[in-house]
Formats: C-alpha cells, sequence, structure tokens
C-alpha cells in the first residue's frame, strides 16, 4: 500500500499523515511549498511536488500510489477561490485518480451539504460528491461537521486573554470531533471492504452549541467570557461588501457558512452502524471536555511556569547591590 495524502500540512492532513506512519504506511504527501511541508518529511513522509490546480503536475505525482486520502480545501487566506481548489482542483485530481486507476479514494466533505445549495462551500462539496459518486473510482466520502482544534482560536484564546467570543444566531448544536479520531477514520477506511463506494456522516459523542462551549471553556479557565452577538444581517451585509473584491472572495465564501449554524438546525447524526462498518470502537472518541480539560491543562501549567520565572528574575535582580560596578578593582 502506497498512500498519497493531499492537503497534508492543513488541520486534519497533517493528522491523517500521522496516523497512517504510525501504522507504518507508506506515506506521500502532494506539497506546494516543500518548506512549509518540512516537518512531514521529518515524521518520516515523502514529500512530492504538485498542486490540484495544476492538472499537469498530477500524473507523475502519482507514479506508483494505490490509495489516496484527500483532505485540501481552501483557506480563507489563500490567494485562490473556494471554487478554483474545492470545485475545479478536485476535478483535476478526480480525473486524474481515474487515469492511474488508484484504488481507493477518500474524499472530505460535510455533514448536511445538500441541504445548503445557498452557502457556497456547501453547494461544491455536495457537488463534489456526486462527480465522484458517477466516476468510477473505488470511494469513501466522510463528511465531518466541526474540528474540536477550530474552537481553540474561536473560544479558548479569547476567554484566556480577556477578548470577545464572537457569537452569531442561534445557537446550534454541532457535534464536533477532534481531527486525530477523524484521521482513523479515513485510515480505517483504506482497509475496509465494507466502506468502499459508500458516504458516512461523522459525529462527536455530543452536539455543542456555542454557549455550552463558553461555559466550558469558563469552567476550565476560571475566566469569565466577555460574550459579543453580532446579528445575522450584520455579517450579510459584510459578506455582500468584501464579495465586491476579489481578495474578499473566500472571506465572504466563508461567512456565508454561518448561514448554516444560524439556523438552529444540529448537526448531529447516530454513529452506531459507521463505527461497526469501520470495526472502531466509540469509547476511544476523544470527548469535547477531554480535549478542553488537556488544552487548558497544558496552558495554565506553562502560564505558571512564566510567572515562576518572572517571579525568580525579579528576585534575582533585587539582591544585585546597585552600588557594584563591573568596572571596580
Amino acid at each position: 500500500m502506497s498512500l498519497l495524502v493531499v492537503g497534508a500540512t492543513g488541520t486534519l492532513g497533517r493528522q491523517i499523515v500521522r496516523r497512517a506512519l504510525d501504522e507504518g504506511l507508506s506515506v506521500h504527501c502532494l506539497v506546494r511549498n516543500r518548506r512549509k511541508a518540512a516537518f512531514l518529511k521529518e515524521w518520516g513522509a515523502h514529500l512530492i511536488p504538485g498542486d490540484i490546480c495544476e492538472p499537469e503536475t498530477l500524473q507523475p505525482a502519482l507514479e506508483g500510489i494505490t490509495q489516496v486520502i484527500d483532505a485540501a480545501t481552501a483557506r480563507a487566506t489563500d490567494s485562490r477561490s473556494i471554487k478554483d481548489v474545492d470545485w475545479q482542483g478536485k476535478i483535476n485530481l478526480i480525473q486524474a485518480l481515474e487515469k492511474a486507476h488508484i484504488q481507493r479514494y477518500v474524499f472530505f466533505s460535510i455533514m448536511a451539504a445538500a441541504d445548503y445549495p445557498h452557502v457556497p462551500l456547501m453547494d461544491i462539496k455536495y457537488c463534489t460528491e456526486k462527480f465522484i459518486q458517477e466516476s468510477t473510482l473505488n470511494y469513501t466520502i466522510l463528511r465531518p461537521c466541526g474540528f474540536y482544534q477550530g474552537l481553540i482560536g474561536q473560544y479558548a484564546i479569547p476567554i484566556l486573554e480577556g477578548q470577545s467570543v464572537w457569537l452569531v444566531g442561534e445557537n446550534t448544536p454541532l457535534a464536533y470531533m477532534d481531527t486525530q479520531d477523524i484521521a482513523k477514520f479515513a485510515i480505517q477506511a483504506l482497509k475496509s471492504g465494507a466502506t468502499e463506494r459508500q458516504s458516512y456522516d461523522l459525529a462527536g459523542p455530543k452536539a455543542w452549541g456555542s454557549e455550552d462551549i463558553v461555559r466550558v471553556c469558563e469552567r476550565l479557565s476560571g475566566k469569565t467570557a466577555k460574550i459579543t452577538r453580532i446579528p445575522l444581517g450584520l455579517l450579510r451585509s459584510t459578506r455582500n461588501v468584501v464579495s465586491f473584491f476579489e481578495w474578499g472572495w473566500n472571506v465572504a465564501d466563508r461567512l456565508a457558512f454561518t448561514e448554516v449554524i444560524a439556523t438552529g438546525k444540529p448537526l448531529n447524526c447516530s454513529m452506531d452502524k459507521t463505527y461497526q462498518a469501520f470495526e472502531l470502537a466509540p469509547e476511544a472518541t476523544l470527548t469535547l471536555e477531554a480535549y478542553m480539560q488537556e488544552y487548558f491543562s497544558r496552558i495554565m501549567r506553562k502560564l505558571k511556569e512564566l510567572d515562576y520565572e518572572k517571579s525568580k528574575q525579579k528576585k534575582q535582580s533585587r539582591k544585585r547591590s546597585p552600588f557594584k560596578s563591573s568596572n571596580a578593582p
């Protein structure tokens, strides 16, 4: 088995690489920038130059590859649009995989993508799913709805730093998951015959609303959150303004995703049959409370160490006599 991971430097992609290496797989990573991907090489992965937006680079990159896990997506700060990466880039990749006769392809979509055709990223994900299903590929489609890792910058850090936590619309519950657990499903999909040409929603142990997450962070940090509520109408107006500018297209498309969160409709599902198909144990899936507990414990420990060092330096400076001179005989 020779695995190629696309989008390997991202939040999810790097966990897929690590998991695959831990399981002894031969891992290759399609990368645009070798310098930014250097850490993957240090882990033991092979770096292959290529870009899904440049189709001519894909066939050489697929030589000797038998399986592909695709975790690539456009970022809000990218110079290329969601349409460029998540639609045209995926079309380029899927067509290249068919020509290369790749044995297995794992694609990441988003839960309930079909329900939001007016949200660009959701619509593109749904259309890509249909394109894959009509292809000759032996695929598995995985649909998580959110990562624990994304909650750190959204909730944990602002609360620790006394900054505002921005909440929008309804308190919509989302069944977030740890990217390490999602990576387990991706690797397991390559092994399980039951997952061939199938699609699965992925949900964590519990669906969490934004206010519930704030309360968990407050309890674990010992701090009170400064909550600022943003009217949905304001975000819609902001999206309309930034969409006039090319630099704002990705930002506008990401802002459109708040329409999903603002509906109040939970993103969750039963995972019983999914765990059975992938032969994974549900009790091994990390809970949000445990993830946040580990994060805050680590951060609070570092803060205590910093406070200790500062206190130690102050004591040492007080012991020094102001009358001593380094030039004294």
